[in-house]
């Protein structure tokens, strides 16, 4: 019979808090947006996570910039 290692020790998990959206938040996504910032960058400067940032303004119907650049040919 083999031994099996089995460790006891549990790495806690990083837990997140969920802050709503202030209107100030909003409103300077939008701005950003506005100047064709890219997401990371805006989601940098409001402390949030990419992911979070996107769909807000998906939810806003506001296109952030960046992205990839035209293809040249």
């Amino acid at each position: 019979m083999l031994p099996t290692l089995v460790e006891d020790t549990v790495m806690a998990k990083k837990t997140t808090k969920i802050r709503p959206w202030t209107k100030e938040d909003i409103r300077m996504l939008k701005a950003l947006a506005r100047e064709k910032t890219k997401t990371s960058v805006i989601a940098r400067k409001l402390k949030r996570s990419v992911g979070a940032t996107y769909q807000k303004a998906r939810a806003l119907r506001v296109t952030p910039g960046g992205g990839r650049g035209k293809r040249k040919v």
